[in-house]
């Protein structure tokens, strides 16, 4: 019998983006939670949904017969901070399915702390607010004394006299030496399908690391439901460590650091390097970053560590816009940063946002234009998602109905009145792709 059954609900058959795409990535915060519960004697078990369908859930419920299912989504990545509206769905028929099989049910994530309630009405029976490692770890302690977590940092339940139908324990702060929770639990990931997706559609195979929690920041359309504005990072030493463990482990052929923001300080950066030549770790990799931080420097570092591309957080070519967005960025930046990285070997990518509140033609012609002038090596096109939490949502509150999650990450909708309508900035998406493959 299992103590714990740590799974997600991102499964990729609910994507048509993501399947079009096949970059998929093992479940990394899932995989930090079950290495602080394995070191704590708790036997886990991983159900992985990614590859898998619903029904592969009630078969591993089965199997383990676990006295507890946690349903832990991976916080580093951009499809759970999305907190799309099938990976809702979908984790609440498994709470569900879970409490039927006997198992208490606990639930972390960015859509948990934004929205507990939906969960617990579906079935879980605890949820987990903002960064959860330590939360889980108390919540379980907590009750296998035969208590309940109440006390503990972080926790929310059901509570028909509290507001909103939920109660809450008081807030838990980030950790503020993300070492302390150790590597990742590697060797409970099925390695085989995550590299025959990669080589059939890529050639290669990567898998996922992060360097850092948190983004410091102030973005006024990024969420930040879990970290805040806290920016926690690893040794170093720890991160080579991984890379030299997971090259021996699974052998990927890349790596994608999923930090929000990598290297903040070129030191940090250099040091890294360092680290990897000494343990022979040393993988291509992709980062992502700001164009105010591709200093010589920090490019350098980053060629000499091995990076490949670096994604950088353009959203758009009117500096109005950006000024809006409280992005903290010059338009001028843009093509510096990018020809510094071209210098250096290192491939340079543009994400970019349309529709923010107020953008206007000249502000759209000013995007394909910065676009065309730098020839990006490519460029990834979403439109303003207002996520709960942000200034971006509260500017916009007035006017979300009754849909305001999107369904699946390639929806592109317009949660809220635009200049233009949802038809227009998906032909706009699609023509920025063509336009820049044609150059």
């Amino acid at each position: 019998m299992t103590d714990v059954l740590l799974a997600h609900a991102f499964f990729l058959a609910h994507d048509a983006k993501q399947q079009e795409k096949m970059r998929p990535y093992p479940p990394l915060g899932t995989l930090f939670a079950a290495a602080s519960l394995r070191a704590r004697g708790h036997r886990v078990a991983l159900f992985d949904a990614t590859f898998a369908a619903e029904a592969d859930f009630a078969a591993a419920l089965d199997r383990h017969r676990p006295r507890r299912v946690v349903l832990y989504e991976d916080s580093f990545h951009f499809l759970s901070k999305m907190c799309l509206l099938h990976a809702r769905e979908a984790a609440c028929r498994m709470a569900g399915l879970a409490r039927r099989h006997g198992a208490t049910v606990l639930a972390a994530g960015a859509d948990v702390t934004d929205h507990p309630r939906p969960f617990l009405d579906a079935g879980v029976d605890w949820c987990l607010l903002g960064e959860a490692d330590h939360s889980l770890v108390e919540a379980l302690a907590a009750l296998d004394g035969g208590g309940d977590p109440r006390a503990v940092p972080g926790v929310a339940w059901a509570d028909a006299a509290a507001e909103g139908g939920v109660a809450t324990a008081p807030a838990r702060l980030p950790e503020r030496d993300p070492d302390v929770f150790g590597a990742p639990a590697w060797d409970l990931v099925e390695a085989a399908p995550y590299r025959r997706a990669w080589s059939a559609r890529h050639g290669r195979f990567s898998l996922n690391m992060v360097t850092t929690r948190g983004c410091p920041y102030r973005c006024n359309w990024c969420a930040k439901p879990i970290w805040g504005r806290r920016y926690a990072m690893r040794s170093p030493a720890a991160v080579a460590e991984e890379m030299a463990r997971l090259r021996e482990l699974h052998a990927p052929d890349h790596l994608w650091f999923a930090d929000d923001i990598f290297g903040l300080k070129p030191s940090w950066v250099a040091d890294f390097g360092r680290e990897v030549e000494e343990r022979g770790a040393r993988l291509p990799f992709t980062i992502q970053s700001r164009v105010d931080l591709m200093t010589p420097a920090a490019v350098a570092g980053l060629a000499r560590a091995g990076c490949e591309e670096v994604w950088l957080g353009v959203e758009s070519g009117s500096q109005r816009i950006l000024d809006a967005m409280e992005k903290g960025i010059e338009v001028d930046e843009v093509p510096a940063a990018r020809r510094r990285l071209a210098g250096a070997g290192i491939r340079a990518s543009f994400f970019l946002q349309l529709g923010y509140p107020g953008e206007t033609w000249e502000d759209v012609a000013a995007t394909v234009e910065l676009v065309r002038r730098t020839l990006p090596d490519d460029v990834g096109v979403s439109v303003s998602y207002p996520l709960p939490g942000t200034r971006f949502h509260a500017m916009v509150a007035a006017e979300l109905g009754a849909r305001d999650h999107w369904l699946e990450s390639n929806d592109l909708a317009m949660m809220f009145r635009g200049t233009y309508t949802t038809a227009f900035y998906r032909r706009l998406h699609d023509f920025l792709h063509r336009d820049l493959a044609a150059r």
